[in-house]
């Protein structure tokens, strides 16, 4: 499994809370948030290492998530030039830790914006461009609130800002940024991970990952019943996240921190073997995004759910199927075929993990139609009570037809077209738009 077909564990993540470093004085606050984080994370890498040698499991990442930081800088922080003071220490925390990212450059604004919420946010670009390992996100609706359409929109200019701030490496730093509707408190994966405030001082959060393992088991069952392939998916998963409990256990126990969830979320990279593209394809697809691409892809998250929850208490974070474009050789290659286009990727989200996730667009494509994307994703999460997510990244000066990359686990990606009608008067409407009659449950 691990030889073969590349499970690993993808990430092992140190939630810190980060609210008793709360200060009027900005240099203060810095200086503790520095403090805080490296001093609890001094041995968070280490440990990985050790754990990986002794169970010979690939553990990939090692991350640390903080609380939302326009949570935490609002009494200090009064223009965005503060917030970017913030985002350079935790940049500078991450690498003395030696972890590979730290999320939680946050702000939650599913039904309004305070000022250091908006402060935060318009920061966004700069703080990405000057920084190497910090990711950011935004929570912009729910299905209690509704959909914060001030924030939409204000989103939609951000990434094409944040796009423009690091057009120089052909606008990474629209990677590193996730705007979410119905975000989890606890996700260990990145762009979106952040320390929730309903989450304790300190947490250890695993995500496993193992398309590959999943593709080759689904091998031995082609052309037999759905109920064989389901059953072969569960057990499977079963197995998959019986390695992270063990892991995130091992390291709670090393660290003397609270073990918190396994997320066992389908996580592919640019490896070949290691595509969940290829699960849906193994299915009997010939290429994803042909007929029944959603229903094999509604399938196969829910059995990974079923399967996971057997082998673990704690199971959270986002937990399912990822389907990022840019990290799956498998979906680059059906977008490159025309069998995968942005309104399929949109049809799929409704059943998967996340949402449209690391699509590369043309540089050229207006903030207020990036908007309404992140309007859409965001209604089919608020509907569907569900987690839904946009990393898009409009490459500034590159246009459909050509391909970005992006290297390691972010790969790369060709520019798919986006619609070219438009919305502009939809998004600057303003206001919200209100919760589902569903959501009165109270």
């Amino acid at each position: 499994m691990i030889e073969q077909e590349k499970l690993d564990v993808r990430t092992i993540t140190l939630g810190i809370s980060l609210l008793d470093c709360c200060d009027s004085d900005l240099d203060v606050m810095n200086r503790k948030i520095y403090d805080k984080i490296t001093t609890m994370a001094k041995d968070l890498v280490s440990t990985g290492n050790d754990i990986e040698k002794l169970y010979g499991i690939p553990i990939v990442n090692k991350r640390i998530s903080v609380t939302p930081i326009a949570l935490v800088g609002g009494q200090a922080c009064k223009c965005p030039e503060d917030f970017v003071t913030i985002a350079k220490t935790l940049d500078e925390a991450a690498k003395a830790s030696h972890v590979n990212f730290i999320g939680g450059y946050s702000a939650l604004v599913s039904k309004g914006m305070t000022r250091a919420d908006e402060n935060l946010i318009r920061s966004i670009p700069t703080a990405l461009a000057c920084t190497e390992r910090v990711c950011s996100s935004v929570n912009v609706g729910s299905t209690k609130t509704g959909i914060d359409m001030d924030a939409v929109k204000l989103m939609g200019e951000i990434v094409k800002a944040t796009a423009e701030a690091t057009k120089e490496k052909d606008s990474l730093g629209c990677a590193k940024l996730v705007v979410f509707c119905n975000a989890p408190d606890d996700n260990p994966f990145m762009a979106g991970a952040f320390h929730g405030v309903t989450e304790g001082d300190a947490v250890i959060n695993v995500g496993v990952s193992g398309p590959g393992v999943v593709k080759t088991a689904l091998e031995a069952v082609r052309g037999k019943s759905f109920e064989e392939l389901c059953e072969t998916v569960k057990k499977t998963a079963f197995k998959v996240t019986r390695v992270g409990q063990l892991v995130a256990k091992e390291a709670s126990s090393r660290l003397n921190i609270p073990f918190g969830i396994v997320d066992l979320s389908l996580a592919p990279t640019p490896a070949v073997g290691d595509s969940v593209a290829e699960i849906l394809e193994e299915m009997g697809l010939e290429s994803v995004g042909a007929p029944g691409t959603t229903a094999a892809l509604a399938l196969l998250n829910d059995q990974v759910k079923k399967g996971g929850v057997m082998a673990s208490s704690y199971v959270g974070g986002l937990s399912g199927a990822f389907i990022p474009v840019s990290e799956d050789q498998g979906m680059i290659d059906a977008v490159n075929r025309g069998a995968l286009t942005l309104e399929k990727l949109e049809a799929m989200t409704c059943v998967c993990s996340v949402g449209l996730d690391m699509i590369a667009i043309p540089g050229d494509t207006p903030a207020t139609t990036i908007a309404g994307i992140i309007a859409d994703e965001a209604a089919i999460g608020m509907i569907n009570q569900k987690t839904t997510a946009v990393r898009l990244i409009p490459v500034i000066g590159k246009g459909v037809g050509e391909t970005v990359e992006f290297g390691g686990l972010l790969g790369y990606a060709p520019i798919q077209t986006v619609n070219p009608f438009g919305c502009e008067d939809f998004v600057n409407r303003g206001g919200r738009i209100p919760a589902p009659i569903h959501s009165f449950k109270n």
